[in-house]
């Protein structure tokens, strides 16, 4: 596996929303639409990853004030009928990308 190639799709996910599947917890879902919309902009212009949030290098996880409210958000690699973990995060045949938005508070 890849971590360049990872990282490359996870970004891909995280900045256009392109090449999986995007959730949001209720939390996000009651700041209303239009502070969603900020939100996935924030979210896709983030680029603050570090050995802390990112220790892998895959870019999977990150952590933002967005707001006054802290947010996570976190992707999830699964096979191709979202049963398992994917056998090769790397390989997109194989793998579903989930990104989930939550309020650190739900986590």
């Amino acid at each position: 596996m890849s971590v360049e190639r990872i990282r490359a799709l996870n970004d891909q996910l995280r900045t256009t929303l392109t090449g999986g599947k995007a959730f949001m917890t209720p939390g996000i879902a009651a700041l209303g639409p239009e502070a969603v919309q900020r939100l996935v902009t924030a979210i896709g212009t983030f680029d603050d990853f570090c050995i802390a949030n990112d220790p892998h290098g895959e870019h999977d996880f990150g952590m933002l004030e967005f707001e006054g409210a802290s947010i996570l958000f976190k992707i999830d690699y699964y096979d191709a009928d979202f049963e398992f973990g994917s056998p090769d995060p790397s390989d997109p045949t194989v793998t579903e990308r989930v990104i989930t938005l939550m309020l650190a508070e739900e986590y």
